[in-house]
């Protein structure tokens, strides 16, 4: 049974272990202290991040029209590489996506045996070049409800180039 001999026995030692791990808790926040008075956080590794820097260069915005006017061809019909697995730039030949045969100019949703979502023809009326530059950038930013997949292309002289190819695509 439990006398008190058992008894003194198991508190002691729980009132040891208590003590040992206090004392270790100690031990380590000593050995491992890092300045400051207790309580206060320091930083131990710092990250340069150029944060207060006035060294990075402003990247300067050109209109898209100049991008336009400047784009190459060559190089829009390597980026058209993305589009090619939903699209045919030959008329009437749909694929996952409508043909993008005379698309600059051409009506929106206007692509013959194509089912579109309905969410474009609420944004805009015809594929001008700014109106190809915005829907490209942000498929669904620009028209939301599209069932568009593509994530976009973020480079503004890569959407110039693509559109500058389309538009050769064409009468």
């Amino acid at each position: 049974m439990l006398d008190t001999m058992t008894f003194t026995k198991i508190v002691g030692s729980f009132c040891g272990a208590l003590l040992v791990f206090l004392l270790g808790k100690w031990a380590a926040e000593t050995l491992y202290h890092v300045g400051g008075a207790h309580g206060e956080e320091v930083a131990v590794y710092v990250i340069d991040t150029g944060e207060g820097e006035e060294t990075a260069e402003v990247e300067e915005e050109v209109d898209f029209e100049t991008l336009l006017a400047s784009a190459d061809v060559g190089a829009g019909e390597r980026q058209f590489g993305k589009c090619r697995a939903c699209h045919k730039l030959e008329a009437g030949e749909n694929a996952a996506g409508p043909y993008l045969y005379n698309i600059v100019g051409r009506d929106v949703g206007a692509a013959d045996g194509f089912n579109y979502s309905g969410a474009l023809s609420e944004v805009a009326d015809v594929w001008t070049p700014e109106n190809l530059n915005g829907f490209i950038e942000n498929p669904r930013g620009w028209a939301p409800g599209t069932t568009m997949g593509f994530a976009g292309l973020s480079n503004a002289e890569d959407r110039a180039n693509l559109i500058a190819y389309l538009d050769t695509i064409g009468d």
